[in-house]
């Protein structure tokens, strides 16, 4: 690891081992193998997205890093739900991953089983009581996501909530949620954090496995406005950017909702594992119960694939496209190494700059 950016050296770049404190974080259909590479190459620490590549594809992939890399300094992401999230354990213990990270974590005992075996548990928040909570659990650092972020997010912006989790824990802090430049990296580390985190970006490079339709559709936004929080797909908060298949489903009532979702599981079906019998019988069960509940369910579990739909398939109107409301202002692609390297450059002056107010005569070297 270079020394040639000591302003940019923190508590994560020791811990993880990378050059610079930038994450790539765990993108559904979108963190696979290449841009992990990619971002370990560039000097940042990225993370494969263990919750949507297939069980039996996982091992190669975990391989294919290290093969390439030369080391195990990258992480897993993963979630207890997923049917085989021990095997996500097992192999980041086996493979002495630096790291894993995780929103709906495992319990206490799994995780001082990571922690044994040299494995970082590192899960992301969005909330000051979620942050405590995975504390007590044995966590090694936080991240913390604001409500600028894509996906699953919650109500508090990045400004407010990472003072607010440095503030209650002792541990390093990661901050994620609108960041996508050098000025942001520099501020995170100005307020205390080790470093950011960064999905969107990320996804918006050209190491990314995004189809060409579906990137020209976050190229094309240019009002954060228009990439905006819905519960409509299930009921969670979920940022997302406008397209024609959420405006349909937030303009349906409650039994179309449910038509929706269940023509979208049977279009599906072989991914979602929903076979015609259990939909029918989904189907009447809403006609006794709330059909407002059963969409939300059946939607819950055509998530993966709706965004599979978008990120995989190339249809971005059949699916949804999770992102930050950082991706309005991102209007070119760039590699993940040159998008690392310019975000260190334009840090490292930011803080030499702010150094320089008490010592004018420092100087500044340019990652080469």
């Amino acid at each position: 690891m270079s020394n040639s950016f000591p302003l940019l050296q923190t508590e994560l770049t020791r811990r993880l081992g990378c050059r610079f404190p930038v994450i790539q974080t765990a993108m559904g259909w979108v963190a696979d193998a290449n841009l992990v590479i990619a971002t370990t190459k560039g000097g940042g620490f990225g993370f494969l997205a263990g919750a949507t590549i297939e069980p039996s594809q996982l091992e190669d992939e975990i391989k294919k890093v290290i093969e390439a890399t030369g080391g195990s300094n990258f992480g897993l992401n993963f979630h207890m739900f997923q049917e085989n999230a021990m095997q996500c354990v097992e192999l980041a213990i086996t493979y002495r991953l630096k790291a894993v990270s995780y929103g709906r974590g495992p319990d206490k005992e799994t995780i001082g089983r990571l922690k044994a075996a040299g494995v970082l548990c590192i899960p992301t928040v969005g909330a000051v009581k979620h942050a405590l909570k995975a504390i007590e659990l044995g966590a090694d650092m936080i991240t913390i996501q604001g409500s600028e972020g894509g996906g699953h997010t919650g109500g508090v912006p990045t400004t407010i909530l990472l003072p607010q989790v440095l503030e209650a824990v002792d541990v390093p802090v990661i901050a994620a949620g609108g960041f996508s430049t050098g000025r942001g990296l520099a501020s995170a580390l100005a307020a205390g954090a080790a470093g950011i985190a960064m999905g969107t970006r990320f996804m918006m490079t050209t190491d990314s496995p995004t189809p060409q339709q579906t990137m020209e559709c976050y190229l094309a936004v240019n009002d954060p406005q228009k990439i905006r929080v819905t519960k409509s797909v299930d009921g969670m908060r979920h940022r997302i950017l406008e397209n024609a298949f959420i405006r349909k489903l937030e303009s349906a009532g409650p039994l179309k909702k449910l038509c929706i979702a269940l023509s979208s599981a049977y279009r599906w079906k072989r991914d979602t594992g929903m076979t015609f019998g259990h939909m029918i019988k989904t189907f009447f069960k809403a006609l006794k119960e709330d059909p407002t509940q059963i969409s939300q369910v059946v939607m819950s579990t055509n998530q993966p694939v709706l965004l599979q739909r978008s990120m995989v398939d190339g249809v971005p109107d059949e699916g949804i496209l999770s992102g930050g409301q950082v991706a309005a202002s991102i209007n070119e692609l760039v590699s993940a190494a040159e998008l690392i390297h310019s975000i260190a450059n334009e840090a490292n002056t930011c803080l030499q700059r702010l150094c320089e107010r008490s010592q004018p005569n420092q100087s500044f070297k340019e990652v080469s």
